[in-house]
């Protein structure tokens, strides 16, 4: 499966794999955190982020859906949804 990364007008794509590993969790916490309702992070790393998506769905509960869109060896890409939060 190879997930597109020319998304939809809504969707961000977020490439973790330009990021240096000790500010990945913080640049990530902070673009799901800028996202708006309907938005959707297209996220895309080298490695499966299991332990981060404990943290995220600590974080953002039930707004936050998480789809994998690919699973393998050279990279992994997840959306990542935002829904129902109170508008500011």
């Amino acid at each position: 499966m190879h997930a597109s990364l020319d998304p939809a007008p809504n969707v961000h794509v977020f490439d973790a794999r330009g990021v240096a590993r000790r500010f990945r969790h913080s640049a990530i916490f902070g673009a799901l955190g800028a996202l708006r309702n309907g938005e959707t992070m297209r996220f895309v790393n080298d490695h499966d982020p299991i332990p981060l998506l404990g943290q995220l769905t600590q974080r953002f509960g039930e707004h936050l859906s998480i789809n994998y869109l690919q699973r393998g060896p050279e990279a992994v890409v997840i959306d990542f949804g935002i829904q129902g939060l109170p508008e500011e």
